[in-house]
């Protein structure tokens, strides 16, 4: 079903390279005066990046945790296509399978499910870039905020998956108001709402581990190497998004709509695929270091920009996983 929605979709998202242009926004947050919504978050977080990412991971990234289970002497490659295997294994997931990924990133789950399974993949993203160059490869996906996906939107799906969306469902200030777990139980409702009775709902997020600091500790002012330092320019790169405490969060908001069938930590899997990652973006490539040069006057201008480009240096996602600052949730539920 096309609707005149998704035809001004395709309109706005026609031209890849004009989305890509240029970095857009600053990482300034609400408590510092800028207001945000979901789709300009996810424009500044992967929108800028788009290029820097499909140059150095490829056209159809895999841009989540992969899954060793303890075997690095695997490939990442190798480790994505475990991830997915089980995943396809867990979900029943087999051709002709009607499903959708929320928060389909550049589409490599997508991809897989139609080159080596033949499902019927959806993908919802809010990231203009990122949908842009799913639809330039040939996926099936629109450019729609994935917590509010209804049937009425493309009907009811036999499985529906997100490999890191939900890191972005709550905000910083649903959190700091209180609302993060209304937030959630909103989100589990709309999933529930898309699958029959027993589907499955295959999900992975970071999630706030042991030693995680009060946000009132954030500080960006704060020694290169401390905790208050890292996580506040983490924040610098997901300016308005707030996680879980823990799986158990997780699985407590999903219990009045889904039956946890499986749970396992990626933490240390999180560490490897991140060490990977970053071999390949410092791999040269010609279009990935003429991107480098062109950003070179916004460093030198712009404090904010700054840190986008300490966010790359420092990774501090992959230090917050070795410190356990967070964990990494891999989850498998069951609608009741």
């Amino acid at each position: 079903m096309e609707t005149g929605n998704q035809k001004e979709t395709e309109v706005e998202l026609e031209n890849i390279d004009a989305i890509t242009a240029e970095w857009q926004g600053s990482s300034v947050s609400a408590i510092e005066g800028q207001e945000w919504d979901k789709s300009k978050e996810m424009d500044f977080t992967y929108t800028n990046l788009d290029k820097f990412i499909r140059f150095s991971l490829g056209e159809n990234a895999h841009f989540s945790n992969a899954m060793y289970d303890g075997d690095y002497s695997m490939t990442l490659d190798q480790a994505q296509l475990r991830k997915y295997e089980f995943v396809t294994k867990w979900l029943g997931i087999k051709k002709g399978t009607k499903i959708i990924d929320l928060g389909c990133g550049w589409g490599g789950w997508l991809t897989y499910l139609r080159d080596a399974v033949g499902a019927d993949g959806y993908g919802v993203n809010l990231s203009r870039g990122q949908v842009a160059s799913c639809r330039r490869n040939g996926l099936n996906v629109y450019l729609k905020d994935a917590r509010f996906v209804k049937p009425t939107d493309f009907g009811e799906f036999e499985a529906v998956t997100a490999f890191g969306s939900f890191e972005h469902v709550a905000s910083v200030k649903d959190y700091l108001d209180g609302n993060q777990d209304k937030v959630y139980d909103d989100y589990f409702k709309h999933v529930y709402d898309l699958l029959p009775k027993g589907g499955r709902f295959y999900m992975q997020s970071m999630v706030f581990s042991k030693n995680m600091l009060p946000y009132d500790q954030f500080d960006i002012n704060a020694p290169k190497d401390s905790d208050a330092y890292i996580l506040a320019l983490l924040t610098k790169h997901n300016p308005d998004s707030w996680l879980p405490y823990g799986h158990e969060h997780i699985i407590k908001v999903a219990a009045p709509y889904f039956k946890n069938v499986f749970y396992s930590s990626g933490r240390l899997d999180y560490v490897q695929t991140n060490k990977e990652w970053t071999k390949l973006y410092y791999k040269w490539n010609l279009k990935k270091y003429l991107w480098y040069a062109s950003l070179i006057p916004k460093y030198f201008r712009d404090k904010e920009f700054r840190h986008q480009l300490a966010v790359l240096r420092i990774r501090p996602n992959r230090v917050c996983f070795e410190r356990e600052i967070m964990d990494h949730a891999r989850l498998v539920f069951e609608k009741i």
